[in-house]
C-alpha cells in the first residue's frame, strides 16, 4: 500500500507517494536525488547511511519512510552553506581524514551532531560518537584529530 509523504531535506520539502517499505535512504536517494548518504550494510551496522532526523544521528537504512514523514532530515549535502564548505568538512580535508570517501558522509555527519551537543568534544567523546561507523581504510585517528581541531 503506498502512502503519501512529505520530508524536508537540507530545508527543501519533498513530497512523494511511496511504497510502505521505502526507508529513508532510499527516499533521499530516490526521491530527492541527494546520493551523498551512502547504502553500506543496509541493516544499520556501518553507519555510512547517518543523517540528522529532528536533529538526531540515525542509521537511514533502518527507518522507514513512513516515519520521517513530517521530519526535517540534514544529509551530508546540507552540511555546506552557500557553496562554501563547513568548517568541519574542511578540517576533515586539513587532516587528510578523507580516503576512499565512502564512510565521509555519515562520519561528517555523526560529528556534526556531536559537536552540536558538544562544542568542545572529549578524545572519549569522539570515539564514542564515531562508534559504529566502519572505515575500512582506518582513518579514525585523522577524523578524531580533525573533529577536535574544531574546539572552541
Amino acid at each position: 500500500m503506498d502512502k503519501q509523504v512529505t520530508i524536508t531535506i537540507n530545508g527543501l520539502a519533498y513530497q512523494a507517494t511511496v511504497d510502505t517499505t521505502m526507508t529513508l535512504l532510499q527516499f533521499i536517494r530516490d526521491e530527492a536525488g541527494l546520493t551523498g548518504t551512502k547504502s553500506g550494510c543496509e541493516n544499520g551496522e556501518c553507519g555510512a547511511c547517518t543523517v540528522l532526523l529532528n536533529g538526531k544521528p540515525v542509521r537511514s537504512c533502518i527507518i522507514l519512510a513512513l516515519e520521517a514523514d513530517g521530519a526535517e532530515i540534514l544529509t551530508v549535502e546540507g552540511i555546506a552553506t552557500d557553496g562554501a564548505l563547513h568548517p568541519l568538512q574542511q578540517a576533515f580535508i586539513d587532516h587528510s581524514a578523507v580516503q576512499c570517501g565512502f564512510c565521509i558522509p555519515g562520519m561528517l555527519v555523526a560529528s556534526k551532531a556531536l559537536l552540536g551537543r558538544y562544542p568542545n568534544p572529549s578524545e572519549t567523546q569522539v570515539m564514542e560518537a564515531l562508534g559504529g561507523h566502519l572505515c575500512r581504510c582506518g582513518g579514525y585517528k585523522a577524523m578524531s584529530e580533525a573533529i577536535q581541531s574544531l574546539k572552541q
